[in-house]
């Protein structure tokens, strides 16, 4: 009887077949990383995977799209040595101007006016284009970040599913319930405890947004009118991101602040995260040169990595060389300044096992960017954090881990040698920055499902479903003015203010009867 019941159970449930799937990775360093990992776990459960890939974007030193080896497979993409060489050379400017504190909205539209430039080279390319039709694609998973991804899938026709590298507060356009009063707006820097200022910045910053999202589609509307017949062109962002299936974010609410979700978003953060691994022995050696102690990881992403700016990197040597602790950093050995010379307890090493560091029984605090995989990591290993966020979301993600209490944050701009071994004092001497990585992590990790298959069966729910439409509301449809009941306010207001015209109406004409009586 049992068999017969297991057997009927298994013939129940549906059956998914190997599905063609697409992933876009159209930007470098900790967004190709990101869709490496979901690659590699949809093909690991069965299915057939394939990767554009677009080459020659800035990326992480130390590192190369070596790909793995029996897994997805790859198409690479490249504008040519010449493009590449000059567009990397404008990015370094940048990480500098990041660096002095002058980033600003303007220099954000120059970047997206390059993905624009490269997207119109992308869509224009027939050969890629026919190949990638022809393989017919059940369905495509894009990077969200880089609007072109969208275009991409318009272009070929295939259904796509979002997936974006950052918060929520990112992509406002996919209408989720965001209250202004206590969530906060991309780029606001503020909690989720406001104040009446802060209230007001954040909505300051909502509406700032919508005109910060046209000015982003208005680079990439005439490569979408250009390359798109007239019946797939999109009118804006908003109609490209409604048009998802379903849309995953790299978060959870063991960093991100609490609020409404929609049927069609999951959150899968911690795609990276992983046990750690035993390090190499000279690696080891070196840890346990510093005895109790213990070491503190620096990766400060590719920014300080690439670029010198002396003032910074003489200051964080020299407050380094304060503290008793051991510090490994990652940084670009052949842009290491000459002249400064590395403290005793400082190796500068050009690539580092970061989530096997983290995980090392030794690991006291953590140095970072504040990028939101690097966060993720150091919930993961309950390692408190000391971020130094230098341009885009990380601001806002170091916001959220000092809200949460899982460490502190210093500008680049005000660095100092006190300060930063100050804040390195205070973090190692107060205990409650590590019990709140400790409980951070217990709710990251008491998930019931793990973010990689969380993902991946969604995935499959998209594709056995045949889509994403059961998920979406009505709203998304609906023309603004009903969303937010304004007709029914303007309906209201005509019922109450109808009455009130007609009584003044006839009370004005009985005066002027009565008058017209008197002066008779």
């Amino acid at each position: 009887m049992g068999t017969v019941f297991w057997m009927f159970s298994l013939l129940a449930l549906p059956i998914l077949q190997s599905a063609k799937i697409l992933t876009v990775c159209l930007i470098g360093g900790s967004h190709y990383l990101l869709l490496d990992e979901i690659s590699h776990n949809l093909y690991q459960h069965g299915h057939e995977v394939r990767m554009l890939l677009q080459l020659g974007n800035p990326v992480i030193t130390g590192f190369s799209y070596a790909g793995r080896a029996d897994s997805y497979q790859t198409s690479s993409w490249s504008l040519g040595e010449t493009y590449i060489k000059e567009y990397n050379n404008w990015f370094l400017e940048q990480q500098t101007e990041f660096l002095l504190g002058r980033e600003d909205f303007n220099n954000f539209l120059k970047f997206m006016g390059h993905l624009s430039y490269q997207c119109d080279k992308l869509l224009g390319d027939k050969g890629v284009i026919t190949f990638l039709q022809r393989e017919r694609y059940d369905i495509t998973i894009l990077d969200a970040f880089n609007p072109c991804s969208f275009l991409l899938a318009r272009k070929l026709g295939i259904n796509y599913i979002a997936f974006y590298p950052g918060t929520l507060n990112g992509p406002l356009s996919i209408a989720l319930p965001s209250p202004v009063s206590y969530i906060p707006v991309f780029s606001s820097q503020l909690s989720d405890h406001m104040n009446l200022w802060g209230r007001t910045k954040n909505l300051f910053y909502s509406l700032l947004a919508l005109v910060g999202q046209e000015l982003v589609w208005s680079t990439f509307r005439e490569v979408a009118v250009r390359h798109l017949d007239s019946g797939s062109a999109p009118g804006g962002l908003e109609e490209l991101h409604q048009g998802a299936e379903l849309w995953a974010f790299n978060t959870d609410f063991s960093l991100e602040f609490p609020q409404p979700l929609m049927p069609y978003t999951v959150l899968v953060g911690g795609l990276l995260n992983k046990p750690a691994k035993p390090l190499e022995q000279d690696l080891q050696s070196w840890i346990s040169s510093f005895g109790e102690a213990g070491f503190i990881v620096v990766t400060l992403g590719s920014m300080v990595s690439s670029v010198s700016v002396d003032h910074l990197l003489t200051e964080l040597v020299a407050g380094i060389s304060r503290i008793p602790h051991g510090v490994l950093w990652r940084y670009d050995l052949k842009r290491w300044p000459h002249h400064l010379d590395t403290p005793p307890n400082l190796r500068l090493v050009d690539w580092l096992p970061l989530n096997d560091l983290l995980g090392h029984k030794k690991a006291r605090l953590f140095i970072t960017h504040g990028g939101q995989n690097s966060l993720l990591q150091a919930v993961y290993h309950a390692v408190p954090v000391l971020a130094i966020p230098l341009f885009g979301d990380q601001f806002d993600n170091a916001v959220r881990a000092e809200t949460k209490g899982l460490g502190l944050t210093i500008k680049p701009t005000q660095i100092t040698r006190e300060l930063l071994s100050s804040a390195v004092q205070t973090l190692m001497q107060d205990v409650r920055f590590k019990s709140s990585a400790l409980s951070l992590s217990k709710i990251h990790k008491s998930h019931p499902v793990p973010p990689a298959l969380r993902l991946v069966q969604w995935v499959e729910h998209i594709l056995q479903s045949g889509g994403g439409t059961h998920l979406r509301p009505i709203s998304l449809t609906q023309p603004w003015h009903q969303r937010y009941l304004l007709d029914l306010v303007a309906l209201l207001f005509l019922a109450l203010l109808g009455p009130v015209v007609l009584c003044w109406t006839f009370c004005r004409n009985k005066n002027s009867r009565d008058k017209h009586k008197k002066n008779q």
